[in-house]
């Protein structure tokens, strides 16, 4: 019996929010704002401490710096208990700074501090995958590495392509590499069918999620048409920020197909999860629990 449930690889990093008054921003000498805050997140971070906080056995493996940052990584994963390997690199801890408007829709920039050519130890990983029963890989450049790992080991993957436009290369390892493929539809246009469809000819994939944000998310599988599954519903004044919910999405469907559930089940749960970080400012500050998750299911 494995003795995890979910491995991640990659995706860690500390984010700094900027609550606006509008996006996009006026061009302007300076704008007043409220007090701006930092949080730990980014996607790795959001997946791994989304399935912990539903009671999966997690274990999450990426690289931090020897910095402040780091250090933050570190504590917080003491405190929540999340079972947590890394490695360092001069290049320090990622960071990002979202903006996020009154309406909780967002603008994030990312820093690219770690080298596009970094190595990484294949020790950080290899000897978990053969221990769990699902690994989530994050679209870091190393990290296409530790997907193939897993693929050759057979044991089941997963990937977030996030905002891939459905064309530029760097994503396509992950795209065609990965079982379970999520994705945003946000680069995507009305290209939503013709993206996931070429996802699942070229590709290893039993299933493509594209999530839509408050428009839901599609569901395609072989041989099926794409398929629109309807958002949670959530009154305006509900949706504090948006950081995070596609991350709990991927949590929230990993717990219930990890379960055994079939799909529709488990894009359900998904929204359930998407929708309770959408509740809270920040990014990756709540997450749904089991109980929860289960009572809104059944």
């Amino acid at each position: 019996m494995a003795e995890l449930d979910v491995l991640v690889i990659g995706g860690v990093g500390v984010d700094t929010i900027v609550r606006v008054p509008e996006l996009p921003l006026p061009m302007r000498d300076s704008i007043m704002v409220p007090p701006i805050e930092q949080y730990l997140a980014h996607t790795g971070n959001g997946v791994a401490l989304g399935c912990h906080h539903l009671g999966l056995r997690t274990h999450f493996a990426d690289v931090i710096g020897t910095d402040p940052e780091g250090e933050k990584v570190l504590a917080t994963y003491a405190e929540t208990g999340l079972s947590f390997g890394y490695r360092t690199h001069p290049s320090g801890t990622r960071r990002s700074v979202n903006l996020v408007d009154k309406q909780g829709n967002r603008l994030s920039l990312y820093d690219s501090r770690h080298p596009f050519e970094m190595t990484v130890d294949p020790e950080l990983y290899r000897p978990w995958i053969g221990r769990t029963r699902h690994v989530h890989v994050s679209i870091m450049n190393w990290a296409r590495h530790a997907l193939a790992d897993a693929v050759a080991a057979g044991v089941p993957t997963s990937t977030d392509l996030h905002d891939w436009d459905g064309k530029n290369d760097y994503h396509q390892d992950f795209a065609y590499g990965a079982d379970l493929v999520f994705v945003s539809t946000s680069a995507l246009g009305d290209r939503v069918e013709e993206v996931t469809e070429d996802i699942l000819a070229k590709g290893r994939a039993s299933a493509v999620i594209a999530m839509a944000g408050g428009e839901g998310s599609y569901l395609r599988l072989p041989g099926r048409p794409l398929r629109h599954v309807p958002p949670t519903p959530l009154a305006p004044e509900e949706v504090v920020d948006t950081n995070g919910a596609g991350d709990s999405y991927v949590a929230g469907f990993l717990y219930a197909h990890l379960a055994g559930k079939d799909w529709d089940t488990s894009t359900r749960a998904g929204s359930l999860a998407g929708a309770e970080a959408c509740r809270t400012a920040g990014t990756h500050t709540s997450f749904i629990t089991a109980a929860a998750l289960d009572a809104a299911l059944s």
